[in-house]
């Protein structure tokens, strides 16, 4: 293989055959920023940056991102493998774009309308598997950036590396994005002698293959145990075949707000916007006249298994808990409860349990197995779990481009197939971001969900100063 190609991992490679025409595996980012509060030198006034120049800022800043100019070739050897190689016809403009807005609406709401329209497109396979636009309204108004980047790219931590590329404060090569590039290489570092060529190494490395055949033994049996034979009765919303469409709903919780709950109740932050979550589902399904299910619906909570700290590598690792929303209960406190009880059952058990380990198991196949099965996992999401909760990590730092400030950010996550909501949250500049990626057929209110979770919290905020 040669030393500027790199193989795709094989949770990267289950990504890439998962994807079909009505079922894309993109992630997404929905960045929202101000104007550039810097004079304007003629006459001694604030303005933003003109279009085009933001336009070849972006441009400038993703070209120079090493693995956005890469592609996927499939190969002969291993059967069913394919490779990261350069694209010899990488042309930037071919994705990044821009999208005039009307301007008859806040640009926060008609960015996020475009948002999902063009989160519906499925990327280009025969080229980088990535795309950004440039959202643009009146001279004077904010404007926002949607970034697309295959799953077989990024899972959400390397998002974050490869989205950061494209900040002010990150872009510039004396600040973070050279020690995040450091650790990149150090983690790529290859061993000095091969394996084979030591007698002690190669006891070692048959001793780990074994390992890992029980553990793919092990990790199948989790899988099989946590599957529905017969999966629950679910509310129309969320049971509706995927019709290909996608809406975009936002909401952003108070920071201090999900800190003064977790403070009063106990639990992890994570655990307060689960029972968040569950809450607004609760409210959104009474409000649409909808039955409540008894149990679930069945959220797959992903978990990172990169260390903290540690150098981010180039394929996925994940691996995730399942748990059920208690969308039925009616005291919130009650629900905040049984989700904290439920999450550290599930960490005592560890990430290799349960059918959020299909992703662990999917490191443990050969090529040729994703290649020919895809089908048949896309299908089994649905026997696995009803949606998707996830939290994606961001910079602590003021972020902007341009000089533009970053006012908000709305991360997105794939729907998979059978599935009709997927929610994803990020912390920024005090408040925890929301995302809702929602089928635009099975949920067109997906607006309301967003304002629903919103209310939840201000409920359990309420609950707690009440004691």
């Amino acid at each position: 293989m040669s030393p500027s190609t790199e193989r795709l991992a094989p949770l990267d490679l289950a990504f890439w055959h998962l994807e079909s025409a009505g079922h894309p595996m993109h992630l997404g980012a929905l960045a929202l920023f101000d104007p550039d509060p810097g004079p304007d030198p003629a006459h001694g006034q604030d303005r933003p940056p003109p279009a085009h120049a933001l336009l070849a800022l972006l441009a400038t800043r993703a070209a120079a991102v090493r693995r956005l100019r890469s592609r996927v070739r499939d190969v002969l050897l291993p059967v069913g493998g394919a490779v990261w190689i350069p694209d010899p016809d990488f042309d930037v403009t071919r994705h990044v774009h821009r999208v005039r807005l009307p301007g008859d609406a806040p640009l926060a709401d008609e960015a996020v309308a475009v948002a999902g329209e063009l989160m519906e497109r499925p990327l280009e396979r025969g080229r980088p598997p990535w795309e950004m636009y440039l959202l643009t309204g009146r001279p004077e108004d904010p404007f926002g950036v949607l970034v697309k980047l295959h799953h077989a790219l990024a899972d959400g931590m390397r998002a974050v590396s490869i989205g950061s590329a494209i900040f002010d404060e990150i872009a510039d090569p004396r600040g973070v994005r050279a020690r995040a590039r450091a650790r990149l290489q150090g983690a790529a570092a290859a061993p000095g002698r091969p394996w084979f060529s030591d007698p002690g190494r190669f006891v070692g490395v048959a001793r780990d293959r074994i390992d890992d055949l029980g553990r793919a033994v092990g990790v199948g049996a989790s899988v099989v145990l946590a599957s529905r034979l017969d999966p629950r009765a679910l509310p129309p919303s969320l049971a509706a075949g995927t019709s290909g469409t996608r809406r975009l709903g936002t909401a952003v919780l108070d920071t201090e707000d999900v800190r003064l709950v977790r403070k009063a109740f106990g639990g992890t932050t994570n655990d307060v916007l689960l029972a968040v979550v569950a809450g607004g589902l609760r409210r959104w399904l009474d409000e649409r006249g909808e039955p409540l299910p008894a149990d679930g619906p069945r959220a797959l909570v992903p978990v990172s298994r990169r260390r903290p700290g540690g150098p981010i590598g180039p394929g996925n690792e994940l691996s995730a808990y399942l748990l059920d929303l208690p969308v039925a209960e009616p005291d919130p406190r009650t629900r905040l409860d049984r989700v904290r009880r439920a999450m550290d059952r599930n960490k005592e058990a560890g990430p290799l349990r349960g059918a959020g380990a299909l992703a662990v198991l999917a490191d443990q196949l050969p090529p040729i197995a994703h290649r020919f099965g895809a089908p048949l996992a896309g299908g089994a999401a649905r026997v696995l779990f009803d949606l998707v909760v996830t939290s994606v990590p961001l910079p602590r730092s003021e972020l902007s481009l341009g000089g533009c400030p970053l006012r908000s950010l709305y991360p997105m996550a794939p729907l998979a197939r059978g599935h009709s909501l997927a929610v994803a949250l990020t912390s920024y500049g005090g408040g925890i971001h929301v995302g809702l990626v929602a089928d635009g057929q099975a949920v067109p209110d997906v607006a309301r969900l967003g304002a629903a979770t919103a209310r939840e919290l201000a409920e359990l905020v309420a609950a707690t100063r009440a004691g």
